[in-house]
């Protein structure tokens, strides 16, 4: 049981300051996507996935924080104001940050870090909550070091030190932040796990919207032509059934195993870890499209098939796992999927993209009409059975 007073457990909406927040990000999206698209070759996806795990840990921290000190306080709209304005200058440096911009890049980062976790260590409402990001703030500092080695060395050796640093914060974001006998323990702290849930199932359409975005920037560089306007429909019918596989069901399914679990605050934060893996996946899926609406007749390739393929395939292992392991149900259907994807990649390196758009639509509409009916089958189950 929560050891928490009921009155600091209120429900509240999400407030138009968060979803202005969340503006900030669709900016970075598109740069990751552009990053990508730009290099495309394992050190340009390295230091893609570097630069995500940098970004989103920077949303993920900002949101929880404001969800834990709640939004309506004057101290935690004016910590959201100042990071969106740090973010926006850290967002505008992702294209160059492996070459002459690393400063920009870095500063910018670590200002948000440091400035959110010691505004919530110190205005927490509760002493587990300040301690708690007091831990976060040691693991911060563990990985500061190494993001600024990484910035002042050539670009050459920077994605080791960042790399590095990465993992250290990813890491923490995963464990945590534990640190020797101390761990965090969920139901002492105050958290509106209704609304985090809000903030993720909007962001979620927030990183769609930009893959959107990405699809109709394509187009407008694209001729008008019918293979081109075929591709781009079955680029969106992708995005669609990637939507529904949430949309559809899922949603409820998440809602009920956290609303019926004795430590929300664990199912909330796996769900930001799976996200980290979402994003990767769609940032990808953007890329991939975009390259099959510029050339729909050319050849297969290994690079276009784990894009196209590759990128769903991330999704559905990501909320496979997160649905295994929060709601023990719905993702036998992923893992099945998410290996089909990776038959049918194999095979669309032989393929134009056309005809690899074709079967992945193809892939993605079943799997959302298989799933929809187990979302519905297994949250009647978990409504019927709390916490099983």
């Amino acid at each position: 049981m929560s050891s928490v007073p009921k009155s600091l457990n209120l429900r509240r909406e999400v407030s138009p300051l968060e979803l202005f927040y969340d503006l900030v990000f669709v900016f970075a999206v598109s740069q990751l996507s552009h990053h990508l698209l730009d290099h495309l070759m394992w050190r340009g996806a390295a230091e893609t996935a570097v630069l995500l795990v940098a970004v989103f840990g920077t949303w993920a921290y900002t949101s929880y924080e404001a969800t834990l000190l709640d939004v309506r306080r004057d101290v935690t709209r004016w910590m959201i104001v100042i990071v969106m304005g740090l973010g926006l200058f850290m967002n505008a440096a992702i294209a160059h940050a492996f070459d002459d911009r690393a400063w920009a890049f870095v500063v910018p980062l670590l200002l948000i870090l440091f400035f959110a976790g010691t505004v919530t260590a110190l205005t927490g409402r509760t002493d587990a909550l300040r301690e708690h990001f007091r831990r976060t703030l040691v693991w911060m500092t563990a990985a500061a070091p190494l993001w600024i080695i990484g910035a002042a060395v050539g670009s050459g050796p920077r994605l080791w030190w960042w790399a590095a640093a990465a993992l250290v914060d990813l890491t923490g974001t995963w464990l945590a932040h534990p640190l020797p006998g101390r761990t965090l323990s969920g139901p002492e702290l105050a958290f509106d796990s209704e609304h985090m849930i809000e903030r993720l199932r909007l962001f979620f359409i927030i990183l769609l919207g930009e893959t959107v975005l990405t699809t109709g920037s394509a187009m407008t560089d694209a001729p008008v032509d019918t293979p081109t306007v075929f591709t781009a429909a079955g680029v969106f019918a992708a995005l669609v059934c990637l939507w529904a596989l949430y949309f559809g069901g899922g949603e409820d399914v998440f809602s009920t195993a956290v609303a019926t679990t004795t430590d929300p605050v664990r199912s909330v934060r796996l769900g930001v870890n799976s996200a980290y893996v979402v994003l990767a996946a769609l940032v990808a899926l953007a890329v991939g499209s975009e390259l099959a609406i510029a050339h729909p007749l050319g050849d297969g390739s290994v690079t276009l098939a784990l894009l196209l393929f590759g990128g769903p395939a991330l999704y559905l292992a990501a909320t496979g796992w997160f649905y295994g392991v929060t709601a023990h149900g719905a993702w036998t259907e992923r893992f099945l999927a998410c290996a089909v994807c990776t038959v049918a990649g194999i095979a669309a390196v032989r393929l134009p993209p056309l005809a690899s758009v074709a079967l992945l639509d193809a892939i993605l509409i079943v799997t959302a009409t298989v799933l929809t009916r187990a979302h519905r089958r297994l949250a009647g189950r978990l409504k019927t059975n709390p916490g099983m």
